[in-house]
């Protein structure tokens, strides 16, 4: 089978599309564009916006790629993201990003915490995180008892696309949170920053240097995936496998059907098909341990 044959082409991503997004968003006047119209005032970046942004607070903690990051004249940080899947655990991420972020705030040495500059992280979603039908969430540090805002200087903002109380968000936002999720689409934008955002758009697909990249960077994903399967570090990934392939069998599904369904070449899962047909009674945890020591 065919590891390419669901690949999107870079002319059918949307903005919701994490490479396309990060290329877009290197562009300092596009992004400048994004924050202006989110934020609802005139942002003006300090230098070039950084895509794909490692950050870790030491060489043995866990790293984090930050979608875009930048910083403006006023030394305020933002880090927006735009995140296509409910992976049901953003607001802890974006809690742990933020506490990545805010370690990197102060210099050696800096006793005055006052000192730290604004953080704005921003994850923008085509689903209701929340479930009350919002375009946006905008969470600050409260007291419980007097509702008294700490002041802090974090803030964390997420969009919904789908939102139903289009009144409480300006009409340009409402129309650049369609458009990011309906890049595909000929849309005709309304106001000169929209438009300044899609001709961007329009730009970076046509490119033939980025539609190379986008190959390539496909290319190595599936190469870095094989390579950690057959080193046994995916082992989440196995799990994860294991627990599909469970639910296609008990649905009278055979071997090239699901392969076919997991785009997967069917030899690369024979051993764990045959795994799960075997002990199909038991736990997915069960059969992968079993999976584990036939290895």
């Amino acid at each position: 089978m065919n590891q390419t044959k669901s690949k999107k082409s870079l002319q059918d991503l949307t903005l919701l599309d994490r490479f396309l997004f990060a290329e877009v968003m290197e562009d300092t006047k596009t992004f400048e564009n994004v924050l202006s119209i989110i934020l609802g005032q005139d942002i003006s970046i300090a230098g070039r916006p950084q895509t794909e942004h490692e950050s870790r607070t030491s060489p043995l903690k866990r790293q984090v790629r930050l979608d875009v990051w930048a910083e403006d004249e006023s030394d305020a940080v933002y880090n927006v993201e735009a995140q296509k899947e409910n992976t049901k655990n953003l607001p802890h991420r974006s809690r742990f990003y933020q506490a990545l972020i805010d370690s990197k705030l102060l210099l050696p040495g800096e006793v005055d915490f006052s000192n730290m500059q604004d953080c704005y992280s921003i994850i923008i979603a085509p689903f209701d995180l929340f479930g009350k039908g919002l375009y946006q969430y905008t969470f600050q540090m409260t007291c419980n008892e007097t509702g008294q805002t700490l002041d802090d200087g974090a803030v964390r903002i997420f969009f919904n696309t789908h939102g139903k109380n289009p009144e409480a968000i300006s009409p340009e936002l409402r129309e650049l949170l369609y458009y990011m999720e309906h890049t595909t689409e000929n849309i005709s934008c309304s106001t000169p920053r929209l438009q300044e955002i899609q001709s961007h758009v329009n730009i970076v697909k046509s490119s033939e240097e980025i539609g190379v990249k986008y190959m390539q960077e496909w290319e190595e994903k599936i190469l870095e995936k094989r390579k950690a399967r057959a080193e046994g570090l995916a082992e989440g990934e196995d799990l994860r496998l294991i627990k599909l392939i469970k639910k296609k069998i008990q649905k009278s599904k055979n071997l090239i059907q699901i392969a076919d369904e997991l785009e997967e070449p069917p030899e690369s899962i024979q051993i764990l098909y045959d795994c799960v047909k075997e002990h199909l009674q038991q736990d997915s945890e069960d059969i992968y341990d079993i999976y584990k020591n036939m290895k």
